[in-house]
């Protein structure tokens, strides 16, 4: 199911209407993914009482909605106790039955790294549960509780006999997260034996997008079944047959990523109710690929290009702007910054006399074509969707209140050779290319100066996002990324790059985590840091610490 954060009453709506198709089908047990009626994750929402009241209201009302036959297992934050609302409250799944709550287990194990921050607004529950109906014995988990460590449920569960284990979910996604979630879970039915039956939330909330995906494991660890990527669907399982609607194939890696920037975009415009978006064409990959998902995710009749050539703008690049909105079918603006950019100098430059043109007259093009795009949000409520990739904003290659100015980064988290595959793949998967080929071929410029190329600044793409991955994601050291042949000055450049523009990410728009460490979310560094990193440092030894 899709749910969205706060909007409480629509997702008891929601979940209603998929009780009363699950009971039509003669389905006895529902199971909903984690925190699906207040969303997930609401952070600090759950530090309000109110709201967490209101959210076990909602399932009050649920209870009394349903079809009387069913069991369901909804989550929803909850306080056992509400005259004990000053405590924390559990992230919890609470059993439905016959118009009554029959149950609420509290989640045990509540994950505190990357994305998630669950042990400073809940409080953990100290004992599994097991849920009977019938002959049947099922246990409840709520996402990481399935995981096999000495602290957790399924551990303590171990001995047991039990007909099935039940995990609702809201894990999200990045790549390779499918294959990551399967084998953690393909041990604990395993280790159980029993089948695991694991239902994931899907949908785009700020920078998250939970890719649904779920899955039925045998207690012999085969895969059973598994529900489409990024769908909301009612997915049926027969347990003792463990037979399922459907056992969908993974999508191919470029798709995958291509329909998780989608639904995260889809989502982020759609629940924060802005009717149109526009994206700035500058006649580059990244604004191509930005519109096209925006298209994709939208129609056309949503999408908005605007273009701002200068004296600097090839005559290529705004012909392929003009091409891109075209093959898109688009509406396309231009407001040319030539003049704009002339005034600016005219009144500035008597404050400088000796001082020669550098970044600050590059900058200063970006600045106007972000005011422009501004404004024509500000006078349409359209929402500015920027265009930076991921190695850009990695070295801070970008200009702060310029083209980083803007409501959504669609692929603030995509490096830029993952730009160019994805332009590649969506061409293909059109009768006719919609990004023209020139595009995706000429090689990469910002256009702020005569004949600029973002090789000027920075290694070939190539080699950057190489070096990016092994210092951003994996936290390697300088040293250990020389070692895998790269100079080991460059090393230090880049990383150098990376530490001292921080400042600028903090004030970068949210955009979609489509890697396992996304700048904002997961990788979160002091703006303030003197620690840099170095080839060959000394070593100090246990002993001379001691002396």
């Amino acid at each position: 199911m899709n749910a969205t954060v706060g909007a409480l009453g629509h997702n008891r709506e929601r979940a209603r209407e998929f009780c009363e198709k699950a009971s039509a089908q003669g389905i006895e047990l529902l199971l909903f993914p984690e925190l699906v009626v207040s969303g997930y994750p609401p952070e600090d929402l759950i530090i309000k009482r109110h709201f967490v009241e209101d959210c076990m209201d909602q399932v009050c009302r649920l209870t009394a909605e349903i079809p009387a036959s069913l069991h369901v297992l909804i989550g929803c934050p909850w306080v056992v106790d509400r005259a004990d609302l000053g405590r924390k409250p559990a992230n919890a799944a609470v059993h439905l039955h016959a118009g009554r709550i029959v149950h609420v287990y509290e989640k045990m194990l509540l994950p505190n790294y990357g994305v998630f921050d669950e042990k400073r607004i809940f409080s953990p529950g100290v004992s599994p549960w097991v849920l009977e109906i019938g002959n049947r014995r099922i246990a409840v988990h709520v996402c990481e509780d399935s995981w096999w460590t000495d602290r957790g449920p399924a551990l303590l569960q171990r001995g047991e006999s039990l007909d099935a284990i039940v995990n609702l979910s809201a894990s999200p996604y990045h790549d390779d997260k499918l294959q990551a979630r399967e084998d953690i879970l393909r041990n604990t039915a395993t280790s159980l034996g029993a089948p695991l039956i694991y239902a994931n939330l899907v949908g785009g909330q700020d920078e998250l997008v939970f890719d649904g995906a779920s899955f039925v494991i045998a207690a012999d660890g085969s895969l059973a079944g598994r529900a489409p990527q990024f769908e909301e669907v009612l997915f049926t399982v027969h347990l003792d047959r463990l037979e399922c609607t459907s056992t969908e194939k993974p999508l191919g890696n470029l798709e995958e990523v291509y329909r998780a920037l989608i639904t995260g975009l889809r989502d982020y415009v759609d629940k924060n109710r802005f009717a149109r978006v526009i994206v700035a064409l500058s006649g580059g990959i990244d604004s191509a690929l930005v519109a096209a998902l925006a298209v994709d995710a939208l129609g056309p009749e949503r999408v908005v290009g605007l273009t701002m050539p200068s004296q600097y703008s090839s005559a290529e690049t705004r012909s392929d702007a003009g091409t891109l909105a075209d093959n898109l079918g688009i509406e396309f603006l231009e407001v040319p910054i030539r003049d704009l950019f002339e005034g600016y100098l005219e009144e500035l430059n008597p404050h400088w006399p000796d001082r020669a043109a550098d970044t600050t007259e590059e900058n200063l093009q970006a600045r106007i074509r972000g005011s422009i795009v501004m404004a024509f949000s500000n006078k349409f409520g359209w929402l500015v969707l920027t265009t930076g990739n991921k190695s850009e904003i990695a070295v801070g290659y970008c200009t702060l209140y310029g083209d980083m100015a803007g409501g959504f980064a669609v692929i603030k988290d995509v490096p830029k050779t993952l730009v160019f595959d994805l332009c590649r793949w969506r061409n293909e998967t059109s009768d006719t290319p919609v990004i023209p080929e020139r595009t995706i071929t000429r090689p990469p410029s910002a256009e702020l100066r005569p004949d600029q190329k973002d090789t000027d600044m920075l290694p070939p793409y190539d080699v950057l996002d190489e070096i990016l991955e092994m210092y951003v994601e994996k936290d390697m050291a300088a040293e250990e990324i020389a070692q895998h042949g790269f100079d080991t000055e460059l090393v230090l450049r880049v990383i150098r790059m990376v530490d001292v523009n921080e400042y600028k990410r903090r004030q970068a728009a949210p955009g979609i985590k489509i890697t396992p460490k996304a700048f904002g979310r997961d990788r979160r560094f002091p703006i303030t840091n003197q620690y840099r990193d170095a080839i060959s440092r000394p070593l100090v030894k246990p002993e001379q610490a001691k002396s």
